[in-house]
This record gives C-alpha cells, sequence and structure tokens, in this order.
C-alpha cells in the first residue's frame, strides 16, 4: 500500500524535492518557535516535525498537506505540561491523544469537516494570511525595542522583493520560476547577503543573534530521544489531557486538510477519515519518542503548494531535510536569517489574503461574504479555532434567515390571496406565517397551501387557527388544501 501511494511521487520528483527544501526552511524555525511557546525542550518540536513529515506522510491521504507542531496547541501543551507536572508525563498524554484520534478516524468522524462551509474555510485562510503577514514583519524588519535593525530591513526587503519579481509571469521570470521556486532563492540569497554586509559593510550587519536560525549544535541521534512515563499512563488527567490535545488537533487538522484541498492545482480531495487515522499514528510515535503533539499546519502546506509540491514526497523530504541537518549541518543552517524566512512567509500570507481572494468573495451576496469577513477578523483577533466557531455561527445565521424567509410565500391571483407554505413548517417559521397574515386586507378569499409541506409543527396549527378565528370579524373567507391532518411534531 505504502509503495502504491509513493509511486506517483516520483513523476514529480525535482518539483517535490525544491519545494520540500523551501518547506524545511519555514518548518525548522518553527518547530522551534513553537516547543519554544510551549514550554517544552526545543528538540521536542524538531522530533515533532521529523515525525510529520516522515511516519505520519506515510499513511497520510492528503498529498500536499505538512504536519507538524502547531502554534494553536501551544498553549493547551504549556498549560499540560505544567499541569501534570513535568515533560515525560506530558509525552503519555501525546500518546493518548494519538490513541484516540486513531479511534476518530476509524468511527468517521472526519466527515465534520465536510459541513464547514466555504466562505468560512476561504476565511480562515485569508486571516491566517494576515496574522502571518502581522507576525512575521517584526522579523522581516529587525524591530526589537522599538528600533529597526538595518542588516534585517536590507535582507527582508531584498528578499521579499526577489519574491515578487519571481511569481511576475513575465519575460526570463516565467521559466525560471517554473524550474526554481522563489522561496529558496529568496532563502540563498538572504543568508549571501546577510554574510556579505559582515564582510563589506559591518555597520549595516545583522548585528543580534537571536536575528539568526538557532538550533542545538551537540546532538546525536540517540540523545533526540525521550520516552514518556509509562506510569503516567494511569493518571486520569494525562486522559483528560490527552482527549483534549486530540480533540483539539482533529479539529485543526480537518480544517487545514480542508483548506489544503482548495488549494491543490489538481483538485484532489482528500480522506479526512484516513488523515485522523494517520495523524493518530504519527501522534503516538511523537510521543513514545519525545515529541510535541502533530496536526496539518496550513501554513507549511500552504508555502508547499506554493513552493511546487505537488505529492507527499516534498513533506517527507523536509522531514528527512530537519532530521539531516540536526545531525549534520547545524552551523550552516544557523547562518540563515529570520528576515529571510520572514520575507518567505509573508509573500505566503499575501497570496492567502490577496486582493483577488478579496474580490472574488465579496462577488457572491451578503450569506458569502459577510460569514467570509467575520471569519477572518474573527481568526485575526482570536485565534484560528475561535475565528472558525464565529465564521459557521454568522453562516448558520443566514441559513436560518435564508430558511425563515423561503418558507411561507405570500400571492394574490385573481382577487384571491393564497398563503403556500413551501417546505417543512416548523415552529422557526411562525414569524414569517403571521407577517404573511397580517398583510391580507379585510374582505379578502384566503387559501393556505400546505402541498409542498410534509410536515406541519403544532405551532404553525396553532397560528393558522388563530387566524381563522379572528378572519370572520374582518370578513374573510378561508379554505385550506392539503394543511390539516398532515404529521405534527
Amino acid at each position: 500500500m505504502l509503495l502504491r501511494q509513493l509511486l506517483p511521487s516520483f513523476r514529480y520528483a525535482t518539483s517535490d524535492i525544491l519545494a520540500g527544501i523551501v518547506v524545511f526552511l519555514v518548518a525548522l524555525p518553527l518547530c522551534l518557535g513553537i516547543a519554544l511557546a510551549s514550554g517544552a525542550p526545543l528538540m521536542s518540536g524538531l522530533i515533532a516535525g521529523i515525525i510529520g513529515g516522515t511516519i505520519l506522510a506515510l499513511f497520510s491521504d492528503s498529498e500536499l498537506s505538512v504536519s507538524g507542531p502547531a502554534a494553536g496547541l501551544a498553549v493547551v501543551v504549556l498549560g499540560a505540561i505544567n499541569t501534570l507536572g513535568g515533560f515525560q508525563t506530558f509525552l503519555a498524554a501525546v500518546v493518548v491523544a494519538g490513541v484516540i484520534q486513531i479511534i476518530l478516524g476509524w468511527v468517521k468522524a472526519g466527515v465534520l469537516a465536510e459541513y464547514v462551509p466555504n466562505s468560512v474555510i476561504r476565511g480562515m485562510l485569508a486571516g491566517i494570511g494576515v496574522v502571518i503577514i502581522l507576525k512575521q514583519v517584526r522579523h522581516l524588519i529587525g524591530w526589537s525595542n522599538d528600533i529597526i535593525d538595518p542588516g534585517s530591513a536590507i535582507v527582508g526587503g531584498t528578499c521579499l522583493t526577489v519574491l515578487l519579481v519571481w511569481d511576475l509571469p513575465i519575460g526570463p521570470m516565467r521559466s525560471l520560476s517554473k524550474k526554481i521556486p522563489g522561496p529558496l532563492v529568496a532563502v540563498v540569497l538572504g543568508t549571501l547577503l546577510s554574510q556579505a554586509l559582515h564582510l563589506v559593510a559591518p555597520a549595516w550587519a545583522i548585528s543580534d543573534t537571536a536575528a539568526f536560525v538557532q538550533i542545538p549544535t551537540d546532538v546525536t541521534l540517540f540523545s533526540m530521544v525521550t520516552l514518556p512515563s509509562m506510569a503516567a499512563f494511569a493518571i486520569p488527567q494525562v486522559w483528560l489531557s490527552g482527549a483534549a490535545i486530540a480533540l483539539i488537533a482533529s479539529i485543526e487538522t480537518l480544517m487545514s486538510i480542508e483548506a489544503t484541498d482548495k488549494l491543490d492545482p489538481l483538485k484532489r480531495i482528500s480522506d479526512s477519515n484516513q488523515e485522523l487515522r494517520a495523524q493518530g499514528i504519527g501522534n503516538v510515535v511523537s510521543g513514545l519518542v519525545g515529541g510535541l503533539p502533530l496536526t496539518a499546519v496550513i501554513i507549511r502546506s500552504s508555502t508547499n503548494v506554493y513552493a511546487g509540491g505537488m505529492t507527499r514526497l516534498s513533506a517527507m523530504i523536509q522531514g528527512l531535510l530537519i532530521l539531516i541537518s540536526i545531525l549534520l549541518v547545524p552551523e550552516i543552517l544557523n547562518l540563515i536569517p529570520l528576515a529571510a524566512l520572514a520575507a518567505v512567509l509573508v509573500s505566503v500570507g499575501y497570496k492567502l489574503t490577496s486582493l483577488t481572494v478579496l474580490r472574488n468573495a465579496m462577488r457572491h451576496g451578503l450569506d458569502q461574504s459577510l460569514p467570509f469577513i467575520a471569519t477572518i477578523i474573527a481568526v485575526v483577533l482570536t485565534d484560528l479555532l475561535t475565528g472558525i466557531g464565529i465564521g459557521l455561527l454568522v453562516s448558520m445565521f443566514w441559513v436560518i434567515r435564508n430558511n425563515l424567509h423561503s418558507a411561507v410565500s405570500l400571492e394574490e391571483n385573481n382577487g384571491r390571496w393564497i398563503v403556500r407554505l413551501n417546505k417543512d413548517a416548523l415552529f422557526v417559521n411562525k414569524s414569517e406565517l403571521k407577517r404573511a397574515l397580517r398583510s391580507i386586507p379585510s374582505d379578502a378569499q384566503v387559501t393556505i397551501d400546505g402541498t409542498l409541506a410534509r410536515m406541519i409543527d403544532r405551532d404553525i396549527y396553532e397560528t393558522i387557527q388563530e387566524f381563522a378565528e379572528g378572519a370572520e370579524y374582518r370578513s374573510i373567507t378561508v379554505d385550506y388544501v392539503n394543511v390539516f391532518g398532515k404529521r405534527t411534531k
């Protein structure tokens, strides 16, 4: 099975390898940063990146999704480590989370993602794009302590300019951009430019060591591994923490997979249940060897798409590169300035929230544009899951509103007024029905037609009966077509 999944990857080997290098350069500092924000050992973030890019990618059904430690789980992880009293105890909770995700995949819980409207998914992508830009601007210009570092600004500005020019479909750029991904060019150029500034213009060079990638330089394969506490599996709080991690990680994964499928140039549709099982396997392995919990991550996945990735080979390449770099060339990787990586992420953020994306979303009426805008604002001001929840609430409001307005119709035909129940008439349609009945003038002939309604709620029957009782005082004649006798709730 695994061999059959990997065979198609070799058709796009060149583009996947190049995209894998770009995703690796973006994922590496993210793995470290998320570990730091989670209050976990830095190596745990790198281990999660390796597992997500290798083992998990083998079992995933998504060709373009890239998994690893996610910023959305950082607060949960930090709280769990503190609550459980240690990192090794926490690792047991990661294993538990993985087991729960495998079970969720078996019971086909992945179908929940299919009930999220496209407007919310597009809003989530655009909101993530805005968040990426806002968070990376300070690295792009070297903003620290209210001071801009000129070296970072030069490197970041140069790399961002290269990325914008690289995407122009004109002249030599058209052929170059198809062969070599712009993000790779930007990172290499930014690294060389940073070193050149140290040699020819030290006053303009990047002086802060924290403005470069920082990974440990004394790591061996065996020293990377941290085992979970076996006794921790008997602690109830470990299982509760594992359930919380599984729930949040699964939701974020399902949303990321859905969004990544929309970016796929080949328009493939991933099996969300298989993805949950793959994430579960990845988290079990990650917890057993000392890694943070994993999710499918939209930032890395979208970077993969825009860097030219076509199959799961690109995710595997980035996972293997993280492992190789830790063991063999950590000193070289530590030469990469964060400003160059920030330029790559800012360009990805712009593509996710460009004017074209916004214009397309605004073309389809308020029922599509308002959930889209609400999701963007909520994702930017709160977090990913809260933003999705708010977007869903706005979408539900429009669904209910449209249902109310379409359930009852009123028309006049040769002096006879016809009130039609166009679908199942429920208590939520009572207000719309009353509004229609109130608008009927005195001395009218009225027909209430329930032909199209399979079920009429008891509240609707009472509303009709109340209207009929008052009709005789206004000289209104009422008759019925397929109304009484239909099933009530």
